[in-house]
């Protein structure tokens, strides 16, 4: 099926369903000698597993990450890497009822129209489940860009109506996985988890919004015309489960600035890096959000990235089955009431993926 790889030269393909044997995948195009840290993927996929966090589902996945090829006494081969996470707290039975019908604005409908058949069974390969692999390759490639310096860092900062007011340079971001929200503000992070118990003691589900902050990226990163950053980071994310809108920088708030407001003025700046010392272009505001023309101006690279409410919901809701019947359905299963607080890794993981791969593609862009 077309559409199960990600990027130009760092490439990842991923396979497998929620109530499969596996989920798992190939990452290709990673540079050989890159020492491996397969304790550090460990943590990222834990921050991502069913059960990591008392306000998602109860499915509780170990999801050790097996690794298949391409790494050998710690080291990256420059072959293919694959990885399996093997599939064990199944209980598929309790989509039985689904068979035949088709949960409302969820990929029942559209899944088996395309492809004539689905697998119902917890929503196959539409579901989250699947982007566990997207956490590894993702884990790789931060690995790959910490070698150069890059670094990303994402956080809850709305449920609901509860919202983050502060920018992401008043955060202290080490606070964001002391959170069951992922949220860094100790206050606000206990006012999202309330509503959010709130809303499963309800059988509802509600959404919210991811910050992802990429820091330490050089000048240069991005392909005109199609293959801009900022495009290829919204495409990142806007192909995750759940993930109805995506902005950058001053985003839609840009409609209502005049363009004096807007423009991110431009001047030299001194920076001292270790014993180097010099100085630098800098914009003295950051609304472009890091990237100009469809390429990194060397600022802090901030988007925000809104999910929709879960589909899944135990409350009743009208709908039809494969003959056209009216359905009242009140679904079962296990869901996260709120898909944010285990879709901070994810973001984390794809914002790594598109950086890696235009950084080694900018590696090819000049002779000198």
């Amino acid at each position: 099926m077309p559409g199960n790889t990600f990027g130009e030269i760092l490439r990842l393909s991923t396979f497998g369903e929620s109530h499969g044997a596996a989920i798992g995948g190939v990452v290709d195009g990673c540079p050989a000698g890159l020492p491996l840290d397969l304790e550090a993927v460990q943590v990222e996929l834990d921050r991502r597993r069913p059960g990591s966090t008392p306000l998602g589902t109860t499915r509780n996945e170990a999801d050790k990450v097996e690794i298949l090829s391409g790494v050998f006494e710690g080291v990256t081969l420059g072959t293919p890497i694959g990885f399996l996470l093997r599939n064990a707290d199944l209980k598929s039975s309790d989509y039985d009822a689904l068979k035949n019908v088709y949960r409302p604005s969820h990929a029942d409908y559209t899944w088996e129209k395309k492809f004539g058949v689905r697998d119902h069974r917890g929503g196959g390969r539409a579901s989250a489940r699947e982007t566990s692999a997207r956490v590894v390759g993702g884990a790789i490639a931060r690995q790959l860009l910490a070698s150069a310096g890059i670094r990303v860092a994402a956080y809850v900062d709305q449920v609901g109506e509860v919202r983050l007011e502060k920018q992401p340079g008043e955060l202290d971001l080490s606070g964001t996985w002391v959170s069951d929200v992922r949220c860094p503000d100790s206050s606000t992070s206990q006012r999202m988890a309330a509503l959010i118990e709130q809303v499963r003691g309800e059988g509802d589900s509600i959404g919210g919004a991811i910050t992802c902050v990429m820091r330490g990226v050089p000048v240069g990163l991005g392909e005109p015309v199609f293959d801009k950053l900022n495009a290829d980071l919204g495409k990142a994310m806007l192909s995750i489960n759940a993930v109805k809108g995506f902005e950058i920088g001053s985003g839609f708030g840009a409609i209502a600035m005049r363009g004096s407001q807007h423009n991110d003025q431009i001047g030299v700046s001194s920076v001292a890096t270790g014993e180097a010392r010099g100085e630098v272009v800098r914009t003295q505001s950051n609304r472009s959000g890091g990237i100009q023309g469809g390429i990194s101006n060397g600022e802090d690279i901030v988007c925000r990235i809104a999910f929709k409410p879960v589909a899944t919901i135990a409350k009743a809701q009208q709908t039809v089955d494969k003959s056209g019947q009216a359905v009242t359905l009140e679904a079962k299963g296990r869901h996260d009431p709120c898909v944010v607080p285990r879709a901070v890794p994810i973001v984390e993981a794809m914002a790594c993926l598109v950086l890696a791969d235009h950084w080694l593609r900018q590696r090819s862009a000049r002779v000198a």
